[in-house]
């Protein structure tokens, strides 16, 4: 295990080379060529790829004494890829499937795991085609630890990357009787839950040492799809962290922004990992638009991140001409920049504390609300990042507690201690409001009274906003009654509708209309921070409703006042971000445009991007600034600093635009 904030050097331009192939097909590797090999990855710039020991069938590919040759090649691949690859200088991290391993279930169903999906039932029918996780709790540890060793005494491997592992609440056997040994109840769901966690570390402890054993250090990363927040001990079971969000795949393009933002805070170097698929793992054939690639790359960037593209190799072992034209359009561009996107720290005025990190729970229904918070950060061109329990909140200027967040007391102190500092606090729906009490708890301008017994209900908004006028605002969610505090300040009042939609009491084709009575207040502000009485975050994530991203953002504004970092004129579906590069001297701004569609069942697609002009620019950077210029066409531009804010117009943005500003 590696210690929090050590740090590893990653390649920005990385290859992901999927490789599972079947034991029923023919002339595996037949067509590889060494010269074939090197020239594409010299075509799609690349400089790490990621190649394959061992496949989710099960199957070696190189000879092997820890496991077997697969059946059809009838030569070392996996020796003759890091060869072709070291040769022009490109690195060779090596996969082992480890989770699934269709050979070995087949052979030993007593070793497979029995788990329960998410309503609880147990399914494993045999006749669905698809590959069998494997149990960390059984034999196949000590299978699989062997093969670890094998590829790290055999071949020249830059690091190790493990695939299909996390914690399991298993039931196989094995399990069952190490809980039946100890005394523990196995029907409890809690007792597999811990012999999980227990296993899961046994699991990456050994790894490391059986690494260790043989080339100290090496790099390795346990790939679960996707790192869970607040989990930074299973992060750091880990020497980086490789964030598998295909936007194409079902992850989107919400979710990689989230991810960043919070593992870019754990001391660890990052890599973003998005797909050249048109869909996702397992698509042959399937290709993006050169320009969704460019933009996805470019987004790495921009969090903080380097760059990996997954690719799937033939079985025949050829590469994809059109693959590695396609990477190359993106990573061409990332290679000129990279001077400015290493060693970087992001710059963020407001922590979005996650609601995954308070439960623990890896795809918890209630995290909605922090990826509704995160699309109205992105869309209000804040800079933030994303907290978890043991994050230190000082240097943020807003916490943002999103809809459902329960204040525990050890939560409760580390607030305490930030609004006592002078932080500020939104928060919104459930959060902050004490129920057994009654009240809120902090300062947020309102009283608490009670549920609205109205769904939906209305917003009346009594600010300005951006895009929006005055007007009675149809709000879906289930709200709170508030009243206004003698010092407080109302930003919104609270409109019932007429009555709710019943059998006998219905209007019109949805619900009834605003009523004109005012049940309270909406939005307050008090003077340790604001709260919003719905839960707005989960209703602009299901909804999108804008009048709340609209209203969230005049109430940001007022809470940052003249402390906001960084302000642009850039279209909402553009991303901003603010990066330090402290060994440089210098700050870099990203800008990014570019517009997804849905394309068939809901698959988010980027295919034109269009130019944006006269993008206007205000930084507050807290330095004195020598010299801003456009990076990587060294050019310099006009600006003035005035009163401690710096000001520029990028004249044209094209999907992706750097900002340089020397200190």
């Amino acid at each position: 295990m590696m210690k929090e904030g050590t740090l590893m050097k990653l390649s920005f331009r990385q290859v992901h080379l999927d490789f599972h192939t079947s034991e029923k097909i023919p002339g595996i590797g037949s067509a590889f060529s060494k010269q074939q090999f090197q020239e594409m990855l010299k075509l799609g710039h690349v400089s790490s790829i990621t190649v394959f020991s061992k496949c989710h069938h099960g199957w070696a590919y190189h000879p092997s004494v820890a496991n077997e040759i697969h059946p059809e090649l009838t030569f070392d691949l996996l020796g003759a890829q890091i060869e072709a690859a070291h040769e022009i200088g490109v690195k060779t991290p090596v996969y082992i499937s480890a989770g699934y391993d269709e050979k070995t279930a087949r052979r030993h169903p007593e070793w497979k795991t029995v788990e329960r999906n998410w309503q609880g039932k147990f399914e494993n029918d045999p006749r669905v085609p698809r590959y069998q996780t494997l149990c960390m709790n059984t034999p196949y540890l000590d299978y699989l630890l062997a093969q670890v060793d094998e590829v790290c005494r055999n071949y020249d491997a830059d690091g190790i990357f493990l695939d299909i592992v996390a914690e399991r609440e298993c039931y196989c056997p094995a399990c069952l009787q190490t809980m039946i040994d100890r005394g523990w109840d196995p029907t409890d769901p809690e007792n597999a839950k811990a012999l999980g966690r227990e296993t899961y570390a046994n699991y990456t402890r050994r790894i490391r040492q059986t690494i260790d054993a043989v080339k100290p250090g090496l790099p390795v990363f346990h790939n679960g799809g996707h790192i869970i927040a607040g989990r930074r001990d299973l992060a750091h079971m880990d020497t980086h962290l490789e964030l598998e969000s295909l936007p194409t795949g079902g992850w989107g393009y919400d979710h990689f922004p989230m991810s960043a933002a919070y593992c870019r805070g754990l001391g660890m170097e990052v890599m973003g990992m998005t797909g050249k698929f048109h869909t996702s793992w397992g698509e042959f054939g399937g290709y993006k638009h050169k320009n969704a690639l460019r933009y996805e790359a470019a987004l790495s960037l921009a969090c903080g991140a380097k760059c990996s593209i997954g690719d799937q190799l033939h079985p025949n072992g050829m590469m994809s001409p059109a693959t590695y034209s396609l990477i190359g359009a993106a990573y061409e561009e990332v290679e000129r920049k990279e001077a400015w996107c290493d060693d970087v720290t992001a710059v963020a005025d407001v922590g979005v504390l996650s609601v995954e990190a308070i439960t623990g729970i890896n795809g918890h229904p209630d995290n909605i609300a922090t990826t509704g918070a995160v699309r109205m950060m992105l869309e209000g061109k804040y800079l933030f990042d994303i907290l978890d329990l043991q994050s230190d909140m000082t240097p943020y200027k807003v916490i943002i507690l999103p809809d459902v967040v329960k204040i525990s007391p050890d939560l409760g102190a580390k607030l305490d201690a930030y609004v006592a500092g002078g932080g500020k606090i939104l928060a919104s729906g459930d959060s902050c409001v004490d129920f057994e009490a009654g009240k809120m708890r902090y300062d947020l301008g309102c009283r608490y009274e009670g549920k609205s017994e109205y769904r939906p209900g209305y917003v009346n908004p009594m600010v300005e906003m951006k895009n929006m006028d005055p007007g009675a605002y149809v709000v879906y969610g289930e709200g709170y009654v508030v009243h206004v505090t003698d010092n407080g300040q109302e930003l919104a009042q609270r409109e019932a509708s007429y009555f709710n939609r019943t059998l006998v009491h219905f209007c019109s084709h949805q619900h009834a209309p605003n009523s004109g009575v005012i049940e309270g207040s909406a939005v307050t502000v008090g003077s340790q921070g604001a709260y919003m009485s719905w839960k707005v975050f989960t209703e602009y994530a299901t909804m999108g409703s804008l009048i709340l991203r609209d209203l969230f953002c005049a109430i940001m504004d007022r809470l940052l006042g003249d402390r906001k970092t960084l302000s642009t004129t850039l279209p909402a579906q553009g991303v901003t971000s603010l990066m330090d590069q402290k060994g440089e001297n210098r700050l870099v701004h990203h800008l990014l445009y570019a517009s997804p569609v849905k394309r068939g069942n809901g698959i988010e697609v980027i295919e034109d991007i269009l130019p944006v002009y006269d993008v206007e620019c205000q930084v507050r950077p807290g330095k004195e600034i020598k010299n801003v210029y456009l990076a990587p066409q060294m050019e310099n531009i006009p600006f003035t600093q005035e009163n401690g804010v710096v000001r520029y117009t990028v004249d044209k943005l094209f999907n992706h635009q750097m900002v340089v500003m020397d200190y």
